[in-house]
């Protein structure tokens, strides 16, 4: 039989007492590797792989137009492997397994913050001034951080001003958004940071950071999947090959986020906040001293008290916030990288246990007492 230059195979044999092996696949001269590439106007995938750069190995890209497209273009034999932003496979993994295809990779996030692109930051816009958000929780992280705002979106600012909004992408929304800006008509509006270099605005940026300069104070956190660039290819797909592209910590990204999230509708997921990154130990005991944050600092160390400088961390954070943005519900875990797979089931339960107990009307401690409302209302 002849074997087909570039193709991956997977040898079986039976050996004699009938037992049946399956060897590990290998690759069989395979020098070139065919990536098909979906773009997005928030996430732009194709430059990650420009600089690619590996001894003896060639990579070659092909842009694909949507996920149908390019999944049909990997199930057929194609191209060997599918990058794209890990929000257009939200809800669509039933395609993605019925085509025979998995998810073998991801690579961390490179900018995964808004911002907001304005003459003044946040804290220093006029009162009654107009911030112009697409996502539901932005404008609810904004009216969190700074009262006396008039957080919309650009489809609301449009109806009441009686303009046309237009109906493309981020990039043509953003566009709009900046000639209402340079008009005048509002103080400024929050997009991507790709979006952002894309349109080439004059104003300044401001990024919309995760981190409190004090605990518990303002932050921001990023939307679900954001600039989350993962690596599908077909089941049994050399595990080999997957790490040259892929990056250790966009895989941990990939799995506590797909974990958490990924059985949401789009309503909740629009209103959920989530950041998942690695951490080393000196820069966390920096923040739990500059905090003075106990939890965190006894986070850094083991049952003996000793400094587990040896091993990186991963840091979780998710939230949820009301529509006026006055109430947050928020898990936050630090937890070794050998452990975060069985922390994030723990993580799981707690949340779905920490929704429901705030989401549910206070019972009365006595009969005469008042009614006293939910927390937090997850239908707003």
């Amino acid at each position: 039989m002849l074997l087909e230059e570039g193709r991956i195979y997977q040898q079986v044999y039976t050996r004699p007492k009938r037992a049946r092996y399956v060897l590990p696949l290998e690759v069989d001269g395979l020098d070139e590797l065919k990536l098909a590439i979906i773009d997005t106007p928030d996430c732009s995938v194709t430059p990650q792989f420009e600089e690619f750069d590996e001894e003896g190995f060639i990579l070659t890209s092909i842009s694909a137009s949507d996920f149908s497209h390019a999944i049909s273009m990997l199930s057929e034999g194609d191209v060997d492997m599918l990058a794209m932003p890990a929000e257009l496979l939200h809800g669509k993994q039933i395609e993605m397994l019925s085509a025979g295809c998995e998810v073998v990779g991801a690579r961390t996030p490179r900018r995964p913050n808004l911002v907001l692109v304005s003459d003044d930051k946040l804290e220093y816009q006029p009162r009654l001034g107009i911030i112009l958000a697409e996502s539901a929780l932005v404008r609810r992280q904004i009216r969190r951080a700074r009262g006396g705002l008039r957080v919309l979106s650009p489809a609301a600012f449009a109806s009441i001003s009686e303009q046309d909004c237009p109906e493309g992408g981020s990039a043509e929304v953003a566009r709009w958004m900046e000639e209402m800006r340079q008009s005048g008509q509002i103080e400024g509006y929050i997009t991507s940071r790709a979006v952002y270099d894309s349109i080439g605005p004059t104003a300044r940026r401001h990024a919309l950071l995760p981190d409190p300069k004090d605990r518990g104070g303002v932050h921001f956190l990023p939307l679900p999947y954001a600039d989350l660039v993962i690596l599908i290819a077909r089941e049994r797909f050399p595990s080999s090959i997957s790490k040259l592209v892929s990056e250790t910590e966009g895989e941990t990204c990939w799995h506590i986020q797909d974990q958490m999230i990924s059985g949401l509708d789009s309503d909740m997921l629009e209103r959920i906040g989530i950041l998942v990154r690695h951490r080393q130990v000196r820069s966390l005991m920096k923040q739990a001293e500059e905090q003075r944050d106990l939890t965190l600092e006894q986070a850094c160390h083991d049952t003996e008290g000793e400094v587990t400088e040896g091993e990186v961390h991963v840091e979780f954070r998710i939230e949820v916030l009301s529509g006026n943005g006055r109430h947050t519900i928020g898990l936050d875990r630090v937890i070794k990288y050998s452990e975060f797979r069985h922390a994030t089931i723990s993580a799981i339960r707690d949340w779905d246990v920490l929704l429901q107990e705030a989401s549910r009307p206070v019972p009365k401690d006595f009969y005469t007492d008042e009614e006293a409302p939910a927390f937090i209302d997850l239908e707003e």
